[in-house]
């Protein structure tokens, strides 16, 4: 932490490795490395998906927030991610190429692309870098070479990974799990069910779309050892945090942390230390699951919810990350639409409540400014919701207690207007709301389905206003009815004048 950022309240989080909440200490003064598991880019994310990201990035925020630096590395999954994350199955992009009988590279290009609209369009900070896994091929082969002697051996389907070489394989999930891992899809020749394919060979006579040589054979890398690769590639070894959702705490994670094991013994103690327990990263981090009524939100179930269908939906995608912070990152959180509803609703009160201030402080510096100079020159009234938003968000990302804390700021009264808008502004910095920008018009997105134009709307308002005025209330009742029909809310004397209504099946 650095000497200019005052913060009472110690950062702790909660640490999957040991199952318990610790003070957080970067391994560099004042940086912190970030890792998080990113797409595979087969399809469009679903909202589950992108619960990781906000969760990540309010972990970002939060580090910043205390004072730190942040080098924050996403991955794109091109390659290596079969159709069971089990390690059984097919290559996810090679089947999608096949069903849409296109280029591997195309459909990976185009999910990314949408991937990263659905990164800012929910006010999530670019990482420091994107890491795409097709990049670091001779990376993964190099890495596979130096571990192979000592903790692989090769079948006629690839070389594979014998998780009984490394001490407490499965600690992170647990502890070994092989009736767990039984349940997969079987291959000839395993030596434990545990074990996972580090590189994939190509079946014979045929050729994959995207494949390399290799001294096992051309094939492509396994999807466990592209984040162990690329991770350590940028971040080095160890780094502080590595990020994902809770169902990479069973496998994917585990399997990470074995090929992590293994490198550091085969290539000496330079590699890691003793303290970082040689798993890749001190902390690993995951989110629960985003959970509709039926179960986990999946793509395998089909008809899942994109963030581009939410928008299609007329629900601006913010309402989605605020329905994220309203519960805390390792709770299930139901998804519903009544729930997105509610998040919307919400989100417009903070944008009103927002706008009517800057309304008021008109040609002021309201900017977030550095907190010790908030501490410093704040309103005695404003110091202990500083206080108390620090201590929140310091005991493992506890949003669910720093939201209401934000809108008790903005319903503060007798505080100079100034002074409030520039805590705001601190406040939204560590949530990302995009407050201190955001309008009411922003919030008014039309449904995809919408039976009116917005200039059908006004010029219908319009005729109306000409009725009232002319007090033909029979003929101002049926253009507000009409509308309301159409999916318009009308509404008398606000300068907004009226807005879509919020219909979600």
């Amino acid at each position: 932490m650095s000497d200019d950022q005052h913060i009472t309240a110690p950062l702790r989080l909660f640490n999957s490795l040991t199952r318990t909440i610790e003070p957080f200490t970067p391994i560099e003064d004042n940086h912190a490395r970030v890792y998080s598991c990113g797409p595979t880019v087969y399809n469009y994310a679903h909202l589950g998906n992108l619960r990781a990201y906000v969760f990540t990035d309010t972990l970002r925020r939060t580090l910043l927030w205390k004072g730190l630096s942040v080098t924050h590395i996403i991955n794109i999954t091109d390659v290596g991610h079969l159709t069971s994350d089990a390690d059984a199955g097919d290559d996810k992009m090679e089947a999608a190429a096949r069903a849409s009988a296109r280029s591997i590279w195309d459909i990976a290009a185009h999910y990314t692309q949408a991937f990263k609209q659905n990164i800012a369009d929910l006010n999530i900070i670019a990482p420091s870098e994107w890491t795409v896994a097709t990049d670091y091929v001779p990376q993964m082969i190099a890495f596979a070479e130096k571990i192979a002697p000592d903790h692989c051996y090769e079948l006629d389907s690839g070389l594979y990974f014998d998780s009984a070489t490394v001490p407490d394989y499965g600690a992170l999930a647990g502890g070994r799990d092989d009736a767990a891992h039984a349940r997969i899809d079987p291959v000839a020749g395993k030596r434990n069910p545990s074990d996972f394919a580090i590189w994939r060979k190509s079946p014979p006579g045929e050729q994959r779309q995207m494949e390399w040589d290799s001294p096992w054979g051309p094939g492509a890398p396994g999807w466990h050892l592209e984040c162990s690769v690329m991770s350590q590639a940028v971040l080095g070894h160890p780094f502080d945090i590595h990020t994902g959702g809770i169902d990479h705490r069973e496998i994917h994670h585990p399997n990470e942390i074995a090929q992590n094991q293994a490198f550091h013994a085969c290539c000496g103690p330079d590699v890691g230390t003793a303290e970082a327990g040689f798993t890749g990263a001190r902390w690993w981090m995951h989110n629960n699951f985003l959970v509709d009524r039926s179960g986990k939100m999946s793509k395998s179930k089909g008809g899942f919810t994109t963030l581009f269908s939410l928008i299609d939906a007329g629900v601006h995608p913010l309402a989605y990350r605020l329905l994220c912070l309203g519960a805390h990152y390792r709770s299930e959180l139901e998804f519903s639409a009544e729930g997105v509803g509610a998040a919307l609703t919400r989100l417009k009160r903070l944008v009103m409540g927002v706008e009517g201030l800057k309304a008021r402080a008109e040609g002021v510096t309201w900017q977030s400014p550095r907190l010790d100079y908030l501490r410093a020159n704040m309103h005695p009234k404003l110091a202990p919701l500083l206080e108390q938003f620090d201590a929140a968000i310091s005991d493992d990302l506890m949003t669910p207690r720093a939201l209401p804390l934000l809108e008790e700021a903005i319903a503060l009264k007798k505080v100079p207007v100034d002074e409030k808008l520039c805590l705001i502004a601190a406040f939204d910095a560590a949530l990302g709301l995009n407050l201190m920008t955001l309008t009411r018009a922003d919030l008014r997105l039309q449904p995809k389905d919408a039976l009116i134009t917005p200039d059908e709307i006004d010029a219908e308002l319009e005729r109306r206003a000409a009725a009232r005025a002319d007090k033909d209330f029979a003929l101002s009742d049926e253009i507000r009815d009409t509308l309301i029909a159409r999916g318009v809310d009308v509404m008398d004397g606000d300068p907004l004048r009226w807005d879509w209504r919020l219909t979600l099946a």
